[in-house]
């Protein structure tokens, strides 16, 4: 199905080229003369680029063919990561470059959103918010109970948050994996 200028928008999915983008940012120009257009960033989700694009008036560009599947996130075998479909149990294997960030905040046997274009895996999303242990951080001492003092803190994953100073090392806390931020301990 073809997408025309009018309809573009932000976190819009398109395929230019054969290669499948969102749309990052938009701009509706209408100049004083000649006809409007629009002027947008979009990023591909095979290499992660995020090019400028100017769309006219008449303009159409192809809806991509992405599916989103539910997958169990198995194991790191140091070169690749071990995804399982939850429906048919089918397993494939992905490299750094198709899990990217994602990786700093999975754990074996947890469900992420695997994105295929054209049956092929792009991209890995996981939950916006996990919950993860600590692993590693400094110790509080009397009187830290501020919570706008942030220390930081090692997650099981490997991954590090800033989180207030009455957190403490074994701790299970809250994060916001879009934007790596600590939310609440898990009580």
């Amino acid at each position: 199905m073809a997408i025309g200028m009018s309809e573009l928008k932000k976190g819009l999915k398109i395929e230019l080229g054969g290669v499948p983008y969102r749309i990052v940012e938009y701009q509706h120009v209408k100049p004083g003369k000649g006809a409007a257009f629009v002027r947008a960033k979009i990023k591909s989700f095979l290499d992660g680029k995020v090019i400028e694009k100017t769309f006219h008036a008449g303009d159409k560009c192809e809806e991509p063919n992405l599916v989103e599947k539910t997958m169990q996130y198995l194991y790191h075998d140091g070169d690749t990561y071990q995804f399982m479909d939850i429906e048919s149990y089918e397993q494939i294997a992905l490299n750094d470059s198709q899990v990217g960030e994602a990786s700093k905040w999975m754990l074996d046997g947890m469900q992420v959103q695997v994105l295929l274009h054209n049956d092929k895996a792009i991209s890995v999303d996981v939950p916006q918010v996990v919950a993860l242990k600590i692993v590693e951080t400094a110790p509080n001492f009397k009187g830290d109970t501020s919570s706008a003092s942030k220390k930081p803190a090692t997650l099981e994953t490997g991954a590090v948050v800033q989180v207030p100073f009455h957190v403490l090392e074994g701790e299970i806390i809250k994060v916001n994996t879009e934007t790596e931020e600590y939310l609440e301990k898990v009580k």
